[in-house]
């Protein structure tokens, strides 16, 4: 997003942030409102240009969006749908790709209030992971002509009652609902927002053994040093990482063996 659009995203998260703060508020039930929202906004084009329309007033558009929403969600996500729609965007699909964080937000909070938050961001990797390795199950969530509920149906199958509600939600989405991204691309967007949830950076550690606590947590100290953020080590082992590990934060990437690269940090931190 750019501009305006970056604007009143970020406005729409401190309003989400608020309302979540408060013990009244279902945070996964908002989620799921909100969910709700961007499949109608993405499917009706002529409703989302009117709602982002820059000639109209911004209190008309938000009273339009109560009108039709008043009835079909809970006033939070009606009071949340408003506040976005009198903001200025861009372009009129990024209010839709505004809603859908807004969403995933509100499921990872719900996860955070849980406690659970830590093991939605392991589970999401996890599930990277397995995506990865196993092209016919990619395949199968990734068909365009299977079925939502038989997409549904087959994460049900991998994942129910061996993952966190919230990661679930989460997949789930994201799979029934791609929105032209990736699998890949969008499991990766929610491990971030999962981090920013911490105000964590995500490093990928790929090593050829596993690590020892003490390693763990000296890579981790090392890491946070460097790029100046709490750093969340999402862990993977590759025998084919012969000798050392390979550490990927974003796009760059670091090669080489924990005991050079922890020294190397050290000389950088010294000056």
């Amino acid at each position: 997003m750019n501009g305006a659009s970056r604007e009143a995203l970020a406005a729409a998260r401190e309003r989400l942030d608020a309302l979540t703060d408060s013990t009244s508020v279902d945070a996964a039930a908002l989620a799921d409102e909100l969910a709700a929202v961007t499949a109608l906004l993405d499917r009706e084009v002529s409703l989302r240009r009117v709602l982002t329309d820059p000639a109209q007033a911004g209190e008309a558009k938000a009273e339009l969006a109560r009108r039709l929403l008043g009835s079909q969600v809970s006033g939070t996500a009606v009071d949340l749908v408003a506040g976005l729609v009198r903001s200025r965007w861009s372009q009129s699909r990024d209010l839709v790709d505004a809603l859908e964080e807004l969403a995933n937000i509100a499921d990872l909070t719900a996860a955070q209030k849980a406690g659970a938050l830590d093991s939605v961001e392991d589970e999401l990797f996890r599930f990277g992971r397995i995506v990865a390795s196993d092209t016919q199950l990619r395949a199968a969530l990734t068909n365009r002509s299977a079925t939502a509920s038989a997409k549904r149906e087959l994460l049900s199958s991998l994942l129910g009652g061996r993952a966190n509600e919230a990661t679930v939600r989460l997949v789930t989405r994201l799979v029934t609902a791609p929105r032209g991204r990736s699998l890949e691309s969008g499991l990766e967007s929610l491990s971030k927002l999962a981090a920013e949830r911490r105000d964590r950076m995500v490093a990928v550690v790929t090593s050829a053994v596993p690590l020892s606590d003490q390693q763990k947590q000296r890579l981790g100290d090392a890491l946070a040093k460097l790029y100046g953020r709490r750093m969340h080590l999402n862990l993977d082992v590759d025998p084919a990482v012969v000798g050392g590990i390979r550490v990927q934060v974003g796009d760059e990437v670091i090669n080489g063996s924990l005991a050079d690269r922890l020294e190397d940090a050290g000389r950088r931190l010294a000056g």
